[in-house]
């Protein structure tokens, strides 16, 4: 596949993840303009509502997880341009976010609801402040590496990106995963938490404890004891929690 097919097939693959991001910001949020939210979707039982909202949640899950993997990324590079397989991992997550936002079933019910403003406000906050978390992480570790445009751009200049080198950044001094503890911040922080909104926050911090389990794996095997001596002396998403000896 010539450079510039790469490179444009980046770039597109980039923006329908970020709209997919955007799209899940006001998913979460319960946005009412939206055509499609947390508390706003396709009709079903109770029981057959849950079934299908657990098979997406665990649908993104697999993907999300199995795709990023090492030896999936292995076998995978033998089918696609190694220099697009970000952008495809990227493109395929936004595809499975799509699959969430048109067949999400809501849940009927209330587990809580605050009604003082000034509480509503502050809760409000921490919810956008969970997702800026999220956001500036993406720039702490390498915003375009992270979404496959670094790796199309050497390909399309005929170079070579420099091999990772371990960095503790900003967040990164306090968790070993701030990237995470915004999605964290950003799903449970809700001034009403809907029994939708509460399977959709458990099952994404579910994925999220297993996906850091893989992740710290790998960073282990890349990294070797650099990385174990970072893990004893830094939480996991809450600092001073999760260390591992």
């Amino acid at each position: 596949m010539g450079r510039v097919p790469v490179l444009v097939a980046s770039i597109a693959c980039y923006f329908a993840f970020f709209a997919s991001f955007l799209y899940l910001i006001g998913f979460v949020a319960a946005f009412e303009p939206l055509p499609t939210h947390v508390d706003k979707g396709l009709y079903a039982p109770s029981v057959v509502a849950l079934v299908y909202d657990l098979i997406l949640i665990a649908l993104f899950g697999l993907q999300h997880s199995v795709m990023a993997r090492p030896a999936f990324k292995a076998r995978w590079t033998k089918t696609v341009p190694a220099p697009l397989e970000r952008s495809i991992y990227c493109l395929t997550t936004a595809l499975m976010l799509v699959l969430l936002f048109a067949f999400w079933h809501p849940l009927s019910g209330q587990l809580w609801s605050i009604g003082n403003p000034a509480v509503r406000t502050l809760i409000w906050v921490v919810f956008f402040m969970g997702w800026g978390i999220l956001f500036v992480t993406t720039f702490l570790l390498n915003h375009f590496e992270l979404f496959g445009l670094e790796q199309a751009w050497h390909h399309y200049r005929g170079t070579e990106a420099k091999p990772p080198v371990f960095r503790t950044p900003l967040f990164y001094k306090w968790v070993r995963h701030p990237l995470y503890s915004g999605f964290l911040l950003a799903f449970w922080a809700t001034p009403d938490m809907t029994y939708s909104h509460l399977l959709l926050a458990t099952g994404f911090t579910v994925y999220i404890f297993i996906g850091i389990a893989h992740e710290e794996r790998d960073l282990v095997a890349y990294f070797g004891e650099t990385y174990l001596d970072y893990r004893k002396k830094v939480g996991s998403v809450i600092p001073g929690i999760g260390k591992k000896a």
